[in-house]
């Protein structure tokens, strides 16, 4: 894509289908999840090859706790090895990681490995990667209305002050941009708990491909579909 203006500053990725992937080919779901770690890198190559600037990646939502257990177990132990495995070559990129969702639900393993990747990687300028865990919009939209609440109730914040921008400013996403574009892979179109606020004026696409098979090309199809749109933000050209 030339065109620097229609390249989205921040795209968000469901990434839905890995169970379904390794379903349809007899494999038990964790092989799928694992499969699933390549379309992250090709994602990753594309949008710093595009320009884009912020990845937001829905990787385990606050809902998939109630999943079985082995499955929770092997996704969490896969987290923990991507991390380890992938933090050299982010920081090679110039890619800077960072978590929104709660923390305190995951192990000491777990948090300490996010930490560390985290740490590892913040000089990076390239692109920020933003990994949605134990994520939940509808918790976290809660979360800022009690922040909210007690500043109020402290005196600290004006109640007839409330607007738009201070909700914003207490979500977990406070320091990035709202999503430009939201794909979920799959062909499934809803968007499961994910950034409901910050999705106001989003384009969404729902690609049939399954996650795993999620490529550098299919990137730049999301992107290219994204250049057709037009977008008014409820205003009239």
């Amino acid at each position: 894509m030339s065109d620097q203006n229609r390249i989205p500053q921040h795209v968000a990725i469901i990434m839905d289908g890995n169970g379904r992937w390794a379903e349809l080919r007899g494999k038990e779901r964790y092989e799928g999840h694992a499969a699933g770690i390549e379309p992250v890198r090709a994602s990753l190559r594309a949008a710093v090859r595009n320009g884009v600037k912020y990845l937001t990646l829905y990787a385990f939502s606050t809902e998939n706790w109630g999943r079985p257990q082995k499955e929770v177990d092997s996704l969490m132990e896969l987290f923990c090895q991507s991390v380890i495995s992938e933090t050299p070559e982010l920081v090679r990129q110039g890619v800077r990681v960072r978590m929104i969702g709660e923390r305190s639900r995951f192990s000491e393993k777990v948090r300490s490995y996010l930490a560390r990747a985290e740490e590892q990687t913040a000089d990076g300028k390239i692109l920020t990667l933003i990994l949605a865990l134990n994520y939940s919009s509808r918790s976290e939209i809660t979360r800022a209305v009690r922040k909210i609440a007690a500043r109020a109730a402290a005196g600290g914040t004006d109640p007839a002050a409330i607007d738009e921008r201070t909700v914003s400013e207490a979500l977990d996403t406070a320091e990035y941009p709202d999503p430009d574009l939201i794909v979920r892979t799959s062909g499934e179109c809803r968007l499961s708990n994910f950034l409901l606020w910050q999705a106001s004026y989003a384009e969404l696409y729902f690609p049939e491909v399954l996650w795993p098979d999620f490529t550098e090309a299919e990137f730049d199809r999301a992107l290219a579909e994204y250049a057709r749109r037009d977008r008014r933000f409820g205003l009239v050209k």
